[in-house]
């Protein structure tokens, strides 16, 4: 079985590609279909130039991030828990508790799931930019607004 893989030549490198930037309102926006969303553009999946194994993808400002929603249930019944590796040291957080509190990470963590655990997923994670108002502090980048589906 064989398998397609670009090969990294001078107009395939990625300092050559020009990196836009994104303005993504999260206004009324379901978490996971954001997610699937921002993970494909930090991963360059929306270019044809992309190659799995080369960032190509572009930066991403999420605006308003504190107005997503959740379907259905749960907004109830989801829960994130982290694990200390330390004994009684697992904390279960319900959905509606993390929302109120830290509502970035909600989406962060819907986000980070969607990308590889490697070296390249941590460094196209570093090109989300997440904010909890409608400022941000990226103008300077010249921003496109985009509209999810």
């Amino acid at each position: 079985m064989s398998s397609y893989m670009a090969k990294v030549n001078a107009e395939r490198k990625p300092s050559n590609f020009e990196q836009q930037w994104w303005v993504i309102d999260a206004t009324d926006q379901v978490v996971g279909r954001l997610a699937a969303t921002v993970a494909t553009i930090l991963r360059g999946k929306h270019r044809p130039q992309f190659t799995p194994h080369q960032d190509t993808g572009d930066f991403v400002i999420i605006i308003n991030v504190e107005k997503v929603k959740f379907t259905g249930r749960k907004l109830e019944q989801k829960s994130y828990q982290s694990y200390s590796h330390y004994p009684g040291g697992q904390k279960i957080v319900p959905a509606s508790e993390m929302m109120q509190k830290h509502p970035d990470r909600v989406l962060i963590s819907a986000i980070k799931r969607m990308i590889p655990r490697s070296r390249l997923g941590r460094a196209q994670i570093e090109k989300l930019k997440i904010y909890k108002g409608p400022q941000h502090p990226h103008q300077a980048q010249q921003p496109k607004e985009f509209k999810p589906k």
